[in-house]
């Protein structure tokens, strides 16, 4: 398995401020990055609770937590479900959440579900490891939609600025062949980005991959209910953490705390949002987009 390494984990822990007994959500634990850290603060009194829509995660943070002190309670699903969620196992205010909204390399390499333009898999892009037949693919975006909704969300949710030529070029390719592969849709993108605009550091499928990632999964949709959903069930001075990888899911943080700020409802705590270092960068080039934003609910 691809080893994940967890974003921020030191300013997390600190933008927590974690005690003995807490009980915590992680929303998006994937294989327990985090939350085995905050195992470490919360004692033999405590509860985590880890959700993801990944059944495959969940696994294995069940076997990296088994050692943990605390109590452990692990779910299958999405965050932003998290108050019907919690109600199931007897729940209904928590200590402290923390969402990690990006994408695990474990899921970028390993989950064989079509998140990375460097492996040849099928155009699946859901975070669901065993998606329903009538759950949105990429495949299905690329093959069904038309050309104008397809530029749209590859201009809206990847910022990429050849979203029209590549949008125009599925359109074209589909029509003589089904698209089916991640190398069949990166083949096209390399062909519709012109070798001027080319980026080094920067693979020319990333963006419209991105974009497809974002709509499959309703990401952006998924993180306004989580945020709302997560501020409701937060004790007085309780904490949020979100770390984002996105502008777009950014923007929405910023936001929304903004709002619940004004509403009186929530301190901000952090006035700027949390970068990594320049040594983590180094170590996890996968953190340099990376930002992290922590509210406190008010009395």
């Amino acid at each position: 398995m691809t080893e994940h390494i967890p974003v921020l984990l030191n300013e997390t822990i600190d933008w927590l401020k974690l005690t003995k007994g807490d009980v915590v959500v992680d929303g998006t634990i994937n294989t327990a990055g985090h939350s085995l850290e905050i195992c470490k603060h919360i004692g033999s009194t405590g509860h985590l609770i880890g959700i993801d829509e990944d059944k495959d995660a969940l696994a294995f943070a069940k076997k990296n937590l088994k050692n943990v002190t605390p109590k452990h309670t692990l779910l299958h699903g999405n965050y932003r479900d998290m108050d019907t969620l919690l109600t199931r196992i007897g729940i209904t205010k928590v200590d402290k959440i923390l969402l990690d909204i990006g994408l695990s390399n474990r899921q970028l390499f390993d989950s064989g579900r079509g998140f990375s333009f460097a492996k040849n898999e099928p155009l699946l892009m859901t975070f669901n490891s065993n998606p329903h037949k009538d759950k949105l693919t990429a495949e299905e975006i690329v093959n069904c939609w038309d050309e104008e909704n397809i530029a749209d969300i590859i201009y809206g949710y990847g910022d990429e600025r050849f979203a029209r030529v590549i949008a125009r070029n599925i359109i074209q390719a589909r029509s003589t062949k089904k698209i089916s592969t991640t190398f069949e849709l990166v083949e096209i993108i390399e062909k519709s980005v012109p070798s001027r605009a080319k980026n080094k550091r920067l693979h020319s499928a990333t963006k419209t991959f991105q974009a497809l990632r974002i709509t499959v999964n309703d990401e952006l949709q998924a993180l306004k209910e989580g945020i709302d959903k997560g501020i409701n069930l937060l004790n007085p001075n309780g904490r949020m953490v979100i770390i984002s990888f996105h502008s777009g899911e950014d923007r929405i943080i910023k936001n929304m705390f903004r709002e619940k700020q004004k509403e009186k409802i929530v301190e901000i705590l952090t006035k700027k949002p949390t970068t990594p270092s320049i040594e983590e960068v180094k170590t996890n080039p996968k953190a340099r987009s990376a930002k992290l934003r922590a509210i406190k609910k008010n009395n």
